[in-house]
């Protein structure tokens, strides 16, 4: 497979995977370069390419980016047009106070209150994406780099688009994540990517953002959110991996050997063994690169796609976490009985 890099205004290339890796290892290109290659919708970061961030080690953090001060931070140009009105809706003005938005439940929005956030509005964040065409080889177990590369670019794009509602609300960060694939009629290869969440900012004025300058985001709950502040950790954001594997097929000679035996099936155990150590271990790299101590709540989604039985997306989700000051006392655990019919 064929590589491209930018270079100034200039497109260099194609070489070959191992010589831009060396390029960029050597320090002839910077680890933030631009790189494209067949399957790719647009031009990418090479720090955001997992193929690429695995060969190169983990990914240089940028400088981090001013913190907005003003009341009502300017919309982005990307957002359209009536995400940009709903958002100013949201900030208010002086003489109009906002008006707060939330998929948090009553119970999460005041733990999410105690915990040290004020709520300010729902952030959206999608992108629809055409997920690019890779053969695979019958009978071998092999990653689907194209495959890999788009799922990971399109959620990608969908979370800096919610970031981008958050800082337009001048937020700290978002709670409460949700990231969601759905496809439509439009056609096989088309995917839509959604993220949304709560963007809340802090109580005590007190920036809470990422080591590069973004709201922090996180997928827990106000539960655990209060929780995990009371321990004395904070979140520093939602950390993901993906994988896309192609399992071998069996021979029928294969087939034959197995037939009336109690054996284990050793081609599909390490092929869905790699995909998802392959997906927990970009996870771990993006928690690195935000200078995390761990990663709470993780998940491990699997999913086809539709693109057959033996071609499996493993997508790793978490939290990653930090420690900031002291534990503060909490409540001991205490059962609960819920007497409502929900």
């Amino acid at each position: 497979m064929s590589w491209y890099y930018a270079e100034g205004q200039n497109q260099r290339g194609p070489v070959e995977l191992d010589e831009l890796v060396q390029l960029i290892k050597g320090g002839k290109l910077p680890k933030d370069v631009q790189v494209w290659t067949e399957g790719q919708a647009t031009w990418i970061e090479a720090t955001k390419v997992p193929l690429l961030v695995e060969r190169i080690g983990a990914a240089a953090v940028p400088v981090p980016v001013p913190v907005p001060t003003s009341q009502t931070p300017p919309v982005p140009q990307d957002l359209p047009r009536h995400a940009s009105e709903r958002v100013r809706e949201m900030a208010g003005t002086k003489d109009k106070p906002g008006l707060f938005t939330s998929d948090l439940t009553v119970n999460e929005f005041l733990l999410v209150k105690q915990a040290g956030f004020e709520p300010l509005g729902l952030v959206v964040g999608s992108s629809i994406y055409h997920i690019g065409f890779q053969q695979s080889n019958w009978n071998q177990n092999q990653e689907m780099v194209v495959l890999s590369q788009a799922m990971y670019h399109a959620r990608d794009l969908a979370m800096t688009r919610m970031e981008e509602e958050a800082d337009a609300l001048g937020a700290d960060g978002i709670v409460g994540v949700r990231l969601d694939v759905g496809r439509y009629e439009w056609g096989p290869d088309l995917a839509e990517f959604v993220a949304i969440g709560t963007a809340v900012r802090s109580r005590d004025g007190q920036s809470h953002r990422t080591v590069e300058g973004k709201p922090f985001t996180s997928d827990l709950s106000g539960q655990d959110l209060y929780v995990l502040r009371q321990a004395g950790y904070a979140p520093v954001g939602l950390v993901m991996g993906n994988c896309v594997y192609h399992v071998a097929h069996q021979t029928l000679r294969q087939l034959w050997k197995t037939v009336n035996q109690n054996t284990e099936m050793t081609n599909f155990t390490q092929a869905l063994y790699d995909a998802r150590e392959l997906a927990m271990e970009r996870m771990q790299h993006e928690a690195t690169r935000l200078k995390a101590e761990g990663v709470v709540g993780v998940n491990i989604h699997e999913r086809s796609h539709g693109w057959g039985s033996h071609v499996i997306e493993y997508f790793a989700l978490g939290t990653a976490v930090a420690s900031r000051g002291e534990a503060k006392e909490s409540a001991a655990p205490a059962l609960n009985l819920l007497l409502n019919d929900k």
